[in-house]
């Protein structure tokens, strides 16, 4: 079964450069999400980690070639370019158009900028020379201009509205020499060419970004910078004519960007239909089951709060967060502004003054609105109605004897960086946080996952972190790695338990802790996509492992890979449905509140008996991997049965089998061997069998 592929990986390491990588990631976020996840990936994830499987589009970006040469020449170019044979897509941008070239071949006569060499890439089979146009200086804008480019317009049939000419940012490329002669022999085809006298050779064809299909692969090079977005160039007041390159871009803006779509799509991605843009982060609204509760957390933080000008701040290690009086919010003018401020975070997506999705956030203030005497209103968080999540939250608990405080006290945003990052990232405001403390949000322009790995989640998830003070003193014997294996079981108990007739939804564990769901556009195979995912981070203060217990599902969004809601119809008929009613669209206040009751509940058991024969027995009911056949790449390659995990550290244990075939039954023959893999230094690709494990 092979794993979908929705990672859009831009390289960011020795070599790149920060404006370069900016661009990609801004451009790349606008004109590909939510269809796809646009993460940086550094020259060591390269080289060490299983980035290929789930790698859509891997991004050079602009800088200079030879660091790239430096470090991932050998071993990293064999990885590279294996992922393209098979199947995968190089988009190289000017630096990475170079690099993706036989051979490169910079300011040859200029002693202090000549580069020259063959590249082990070779998409394109001839060489990338430059600078197509005089005046290039490192870390400078003073070679820069907008060059006027020609568009090849018959090879981009399915993309009518492609243009035929527009003007580009351009700073040091290089051009692709004789790609007219290689277009005529091989599979190489010029998608545009410099319209202007270029200071090299280049053969008859002016060539500045061209396509290569590279075995079941393709790459895309350009010289020119076509994922440059004038919105985000900073001014130079000491460059000539700077303002006048600014404005030509704004000008064909629109052409620039219904190009990039066409080059995306030639490689085989889904573009947008619009342009997705980052909403602004939004207030954090402070509430409670009962209001007093908020009121007593309030109060704890006194002794962390600043005053400026009257207004209390708590500085955290890495955020600064405003605390707004409960009273200020009332004022007309005020709540006048929340409510626009607020709303448009989410709904203005598609407005041109957005932020830069790759800025640092923490320098911008999170402001808290505590609701101390009432539930935020429904039209102050459109996106989230407090009533009936707390509703529901009661409803639950009726049923659940031993959920009694967790998700009492709830922080809810519609807009936030990552409610991870804000709580693990800010110890002296976690420190102060009472278990079963939970905070939510609707989007997420910063989420984190497991790695360096970062992405934006679009609204219709349900984002939460929840804080667990797992006591010191009993973590030897209820290790806090088996948090995450009771998050994963929680969430498919209340997806399961959510209402009458979800019993039968077909949702399954990934070891250790991602959730997965039977695919509905493959209605006729047994194929699972992934639909949840599970982090933890952990502190230690005050005798306690600060777990921040963070959970993403698709529930609502369809994108980037399925929702609950999609598989709703699989329901009607199933036994589980008695009333054999349509079931309802999954609401993500009543999804969180069944999520929270589970988890506290399945908590106390474990805090109780450790992870007992009948938690270990209910993990293993919905997990994937029962008698799983997989190779064990750093034990040599040998293949082995996946058995369970230990219940004393949860170790993935995998039951070694003979290489010499089968029993007399049929089976394959065990040698009696068990190994037994950590779950943070290994990663279990289900799709293709392999344990693997991390440098």
């Amino acid at each position: 079964m092979p794993t979908q592929k929705l990672n859009v990986l831009v390289y960011t390491g020795t070599g790149s450069t920060i404006e370069s990588v900016r661009h990609c990631i801004y451009s790349l976020r606008r004109l590909l999400g939510p269809n796809y996840a646009v993460n940086p990936i550094t020259e060591s994830a390269l080289l060490k980690e299983p980035w290929a499987p789930t790698c859509a589009l891997l991004v050079f970006p602009g800088g200079a070639d030879l660091g790239y040469c430096r470090v991932l020449d050998g071993a990293g170019n064999r990885s590279i370019a294996q992922f393209v044979r098979r199947g995968g897509a190089y988009l190289g941008f000017c630096a990475g158009g170079y690099y993706g070239s036989r051979r490169c071949e910079f300011e040859i006569g200029n002693p202090d900028l000549e580069v020259t060499g063959s590249r082990e890439l070779a998409f394109f089979p001839g060489t990338c020379r430059g600078g197509a146009f005089k005046g290039f200086q490192y870390h400078s804008e003073r070679g820069a201009k907008a060059a006027r480019i020609s568009v090849a317009k018959t090879v981009f049939a399915e993309a009518p509205t492609v243009p035929y000419e527009f003007r580009c940012y351009y700073n040091g490329g290089g051009v692709f020499v004789d790609a007219d002669k290689l277009e005529e022999s091989g599979p190489i085809q010029i998608l545009a060419e410099y319209t202007e006298d270029l200071a090299v050779e280049s053969g008859q064809a002016k060539a500045a970004i061209v396509y290569c299909k590279v075995a079941d692969g393709a790459a895309i090079l350009t010289g020119p910078h076509p994922e440059f977005d004038a919105v985000i160039l900073g001014h130079q007041s000491d460059v000539p004519g700077y303002d006048d390159l600014t404005e030509a871009l704004r000008e064909d803006e629109e052409a620039r960007t219904s190009f990039l779509k066409a080059c995306l799509t030639k490689l085989g991605l889904e573009v947008s239909q619009g342009t997705c843009h980052l909403p602004s982060l939004s207030r954090l609204h402070f509430s409670s089951l009962n209001h007093l509760e908020a009121s007593g957390i309030l109060c704890s933080f006194d002794d962390i709060v600043t005053k400026d000008n009257g207004e209390d701040y708590i500085k955290g290690d890495t955020d600064l967060f405003h605390l707004e009086k409960p009273e200020s919010r009332w004022s007309l003018a005020v709540l006048s502004d929340a409510l626009a401020s607020d709303f448009a975070s989410v709904k203005k997506s598609t407005s041109r003054g957005s932020p830069d999705p790759t800025a640092d956030h923490s320098h911008i203030p999170k402001r808290i609105v505590s609701h101390e005497e009432a539930w935020p209103e429904p039209k102050e968080t459109p996106y989230f109605n407090h009533s009936v999540y707390y509703a529901s939250l009661r409803e639950f608990r009726a049923k659940e004897s031993e959920a009694e405080t967790w998700g009492d006290v709830l922080m809810y945003g519609e807009v936030v960086t990552s409610t991870n990052t804000l709580l693990e990232k800010n110890h002296n405001l976690l420190s102060k946080l009472p278990t079963g403390f939970t905070f939510a949000a609707t989007t997420q322009v910063a989420g984190r996952g497991r790695g360096a790995n970062v992405w934006v989640a679009p609204p219709g998830s349900l984002i939460m972190s929840t804080v667990i003070n797992h006591p010191a003193h009993i973590a030897t014997s209820r290790p806090i790695v088996f948090i995450q294996y009771l998050a994963a079981l929680a969430t498919v108990e209340a997806v399961k338990s959510y209402d009458e007739g979800y019993a039968d939804m077909p949702i399954k564990i990934k070891w250790p802790n991602d959730v997965y769901v039977r695919d509905p556009g493959k209605p006729n195979e047994v194929s699972y996509v992934k639909v949840c995912g599970i982090l933890a981070n952990c502190a230690y203060s005050a005798g306690n492992y600060q777990v921040v217990l963070g959970i993403g599902i698709n529930t609502n969004n369809g994108r980037p890979t399925t929702s609950l809601d999609a598989l709703l119809p699989m329901l009607e008929d199933s036994s589980s449905n008695t009333t054999k009613k349509k079931p309802e669209p999954f609401r993500i206040e009543r999804l969180l509140a069944r999520i929270l009751t589970r988890l506290e509940v399945l908590y106390g058991e474990f805090c109780r008996h450790g992870f007992s024969r009948e938690l270990e027995g209910r993990y293993y009911r919905h997990w994937l991997h029962t008698n799983q056949v997989v190779t064990l790449e750093a034990e040599g390659g040998v293949r082995a049965r996946v058995v369970g995990i230990t219940r004393d550290w949860g170790m993935l244990m995998a039951q070694e089998l003979a290489a010499d075939g089968v029993g007399g039954d049929g089976a394959l023959r065990p040698t009696g061997k068990v190994w037994a893999l950590q779950s943070d230094e290994n990663s279990f690709d289900f799709w293709r069998g392999l344990v693997k494990r991390k440098i």
